[in-house]
């Protein structure tokens, strides 16, 4: 997967756990509450690699 797909799979997680989370405070459910932080944080994962892969990149570039 390159970097841009990384990013855009990132956001999408980080977007779909931030709407789980509040579905979840507004029911009440811990449970989806708890899934929303990790997709959430799964995003902040992916995005990150992605960001990653870019640095490594310009780094190989210069050399």
């Amino acid at each position: 997967m390159g970097s841009t797909s990384d990013k855009i799979a990132g956001a999408a997680n980080k977007a779909a756990g931030n709407v789980k989370q509040a579905a979840g405070k507004a029911t009440g459910s811990k449970k989806l509450e708890a899934e929303g932080k990790v997709q959430e944080l799964k995003g902040d994962a992916q995005t990150a690699k992605g960001k990653a892969k870019d640095a490594a990149k310009k780094v190989v570039d210069k050399a």
